[in-house]
């Protein structure tokens, strides 16, 4: 009967389950003053791309001029994430006023996507691959505040690492993910869950913790 409705029944339910469960923890953060703006934008548009991916795998894939569309905004949402991921990694790690390294970073990947553009490679395959130069640079600067013992970089390096993790679940062949009877798209969504709740915990639980410390401290007074 879902596949009846739906055009693309797996790949839509576990992008929409990923997009409520990434939704549920950017209401988490916002309700966090304590963590950066950058991070809850970072969830929220995370959200939104996957909840949008839900209509586009559903609905919008049997029409494949619109789904060409679809997906190419849905692109961008992914592209305004990462930009907010490194965002929130730079002020975290580097702290304000490092507007200079953001770009410096952030320029790698639209550089190496307007080489590709301008060889004729462009596409949303072509946007998609070369986020993953900024998320080297993302893991890179977490790499040097775990150097320097920065209390985040350890939790936030394993929450990266099993985002990348789910990432390399769209190129396994179906052979692979068959043996949990998914296609790699959705096995990619559910992966990308694990990652996601793993951020929110590196970026809340310190937080808590602190939270938890001057509330004990304010009752001895």
């Amino acid at each position: 009967m879902v596949g009846e409705v739906l055009t693309q029944p797996t790949q839509a339910l576990t992008d929409l389950l990923l997009g409520v469960v990434v939704l549920g923890l950017a209401i988490g953060l916002a309700r966090r003053p304590a963590t950066h703006g950058y991070w809850r934008a970072a969830f929220g548009w995370a959200a939104v791309a996957a909840l949008c991916g839900f209509v586009h795998h559903g609905v919008l894939a049997r029409w494949p001029a619109v789904a060409t569309v679809s997906w190419a905004t849905i692109s961008v949402m992914v592209v305004l994430a990462v930009s907010y991921l490194l965002a929130g990694t730079v002020a975290e790690v580097l702290g304000p006023g490092h507007a200079r390294t953001f770009w410096v970073v952030r320029s790698a990947g639209l550089l190496a996507y307007l080489a590709l553009a301008v060889t004729g490679h462009a596409g949303i395959g072509a946007i998609l691959a070369c986020e993953s130069i900024t998320m080297l640079g993302v893991l890179g600067l977490w790499g040097w505040a775990a150097y320097r013992q920065h209390p985040l970089a350890i939790p936030v390096l394993w929450a990266m690492l099993a985002s990348m993790a789910a990432a390399g679940a769209k190129v396994l062949s179906p052979d692979i993910t068959g043996y949990v009877r998914l296609d790699p798209t959705s096995a990619y969504h559910l992966a990308q869950i694990g990652g996601m709740v793993l951020l929110y915990r590196a970026l809340t639980v310190p937080h808590q913790r602190e939270e938890k410390a001057e509330t004990q401290h304010q009752l001895a007074q």
